[in-house]
């Protein structure tokens, strides 16, 4: 069983993600620090606590980076979040590719991770390696996550030098067979079964693996069974760190909302108060102020007034 103390004393250096349990965001959100990498985040194990959150534009990415998150996801949730639409299955590997390639461009530090989307690995596994690359290539990321014990793509994809997250629990793209979105694990077959999965997806090469909707007692056991870190997501609170969808996080999503989600701040009527305010500026005339307007050369009025208009 892998050591799992956050007692431990971590080895120190200069990087970041070296710094003690407990040490906090660094002050400037981590701008300036050089970019965490892979070995970062399997070092972090035992020493401190993960963050993830979602991203998927590069405004978001820009705010979440500089909030001093370990790892970014563009998730397939952008379909929900971003895109309106009811579950994310629909979502594309274009659509990925460019929410990806927006996203990458508002990182500095944060590792940035790419959802593969729904159809994207499940055909082949040279077509799963194939688009594995294209988020990489294409859409800048520097690893990407996929749903369920697909152990031979998993292998496949980290064969091919690609670094992969792992997702077990409630895999939304497993919806329609699931029956909604309900709580796996929850007795000891389902449990000890997840436990098996999350051993053979890290013989199978991820690096780090996202666990959702599942008892705290099972995220914990699968926690200490394993080598590499485990993002909670739903299980508890003894999981390597955690991650929530950006939009919920700040208020951006509508309720209901899921059981793990806590609100940090809202967003939502903050845009809506500010839109309102401004259209109140604009109808009664209190919008642009002089201030806020580009200077006339000192003649220009009178030579427009003068003006004999249309020839």
């Amino acid at each position: 069983m892998a050591e799992n103390n956050p007692t431990r004393p971590p080895v120190l250096s200069e990087h970041p993600a070296d710094r003690p349990a407990g040490a906090g965001t660094p002050p400037d959100g981590g701008r300036g620090a050089p970019p965490l990498t892979v070995p970062d985040i399997l070092a972090a194990k035992g020493h401190r606590r993960l963050v993830m959150v979602t991203a998927t534009d590069e405004p978001s990415a820009r705010w979440a980076d500089r909030g001093g998150v370990d790892l970014l996801l563009v998730g397939d949730s952008l379909a929900m979040a971003a895109l309106g639409r009811p579950t994310t299955l629909s979502v594309t590997m274009d659509e990925m590719v460019h929410h990806c390639r927006a996203a990458a461009a508002g990182v500095r530090r944060a590792l940035l991770v790419a959802d593969m989307p729904f159809g994207s690995f499940q055909v082949s596994v040279p077509e799963a390696v194939r688009n594995a690359c294209r988020l990489v290539a294409e859409g800048e990321a520097r690893a990407v996550k996929l749903e369920g014990p697909r152990l031979a793509e998993i292998e496949a994809i980290a064969a091919a030098g690609i670094p992969v997250v792992g997702h077990l629990g409630l895999t939304p793209q497993s919806v329609h067979r699931l029956g909604g979105y309900r709580v796996q694990g929850r007795d000891e077959e389902a449990a000890l079964l997840i436990l098996k999965q999350a051993k053979a997806v890290e013989r199978a090469g991820a690096f780090l693996l996202v666990l959702e909707a599942l008892p705290s007692a099972v995220g914990k056991a699968v926690t200490e069974s394993l080598r590499i870190p485990t993002i909670g997501i739903g299980a508890g609170p003894h999981c390597d760190g955690q991650v929530l969808v950006l939009a919920d996080l700040v208020g951006l999503s509508e309720p209901p909302l899921p059981r793990f989600v806590r609100r940090y701040a809202q967003l939502g009527e903050a845009l809506r108060d500010a839109v309102q305010r401004f259209a109140e500026d604009v109808r009664r005339g209190d919008y642009p102020r002089e201030a806020e307007s580009y200077a006339s050369p000192p003649t220009l009025a009178e030579a427009l007034s003068q003006s004999p208009g249309d020839a």
